[in-house]
């Protein structure tokens, strides 16, 4: 990697780690436990589409570790949820960025993305407390990643749409 694409990337991992944090702190006025906007998958998508899946998972990666060191829950039952739906949520839109982008927008790709987000946390939580009646709460959690992944693919949408020169820093790196 060039050292302005990892200054770029680095970059992303600080703006994604701080969203990520501040997330943390904002109270949702719902009955869903552990509900949360998705703030920092914005610029994981912003990743996907500028950088490729290498650096977008070091984006992931990197917001997860240092927001989790930050809030405290490094290595803890928040933790391993975060990274597992992270981590499932950006290969599911990767490979959708990839294989479906004539057929699905950025804000379907986010959508798509939350959901996966949502059910791999279920899966982990189900292991953790083992107890698959977690699962029941699957239907409130997609209903709930529906407008957050709308929102979340708008805001990368508009990202895109008002930062021309931000696409073009990958381009730049072979001049």
């Amino acid at each position: 990697m060039h050292a302005k694409s990892m200054v770029q990337v680095g970059l992303l991992i600080g703006i994604a780690a701080v969203l990520h944090i501040v997330e943390s702190w904002l109270p949702l006025p719902l009955p869903l436990p552990g509900a949360k906007l998705g703030l920092a998958n914005v610029i994981s998508l912003v990743a996907i589409v500028c950088f490729g899946w290498r650096q977008a998972l070091y984006v992931s990666v990197g917001r997860v570790l240092l927001g989790s060191v930050a809030g405290g829950v490094f290595l803890g039952p928040a933790f391993v949820m975060s990274m597992s739906g992270a981590l499932g949520s950006l290969l599911v839109m990767d490979y959708a960025w990839n294989h479906w982008r004539p057929c699905l927008s950025i804000v379907g790709i986010s959508v798509l993305g939350a959901f996966v987000h949502n059910s791999l946390q279920l899966v982990i939580a189900s292991q953790l407390v083992s107890n698959n009646g977690i699962f029941w709460y699957l239907p409130w959690l997609t209903l709930f990643a529906l407008p957050t992944g709308i929102g979340t693919g708008l805001c990368a949408a508009v990202f895109f749409e008002r930062s021309g020169s931000f696409l073009d820093w990958n381009k730049n790196l072979e001049a």
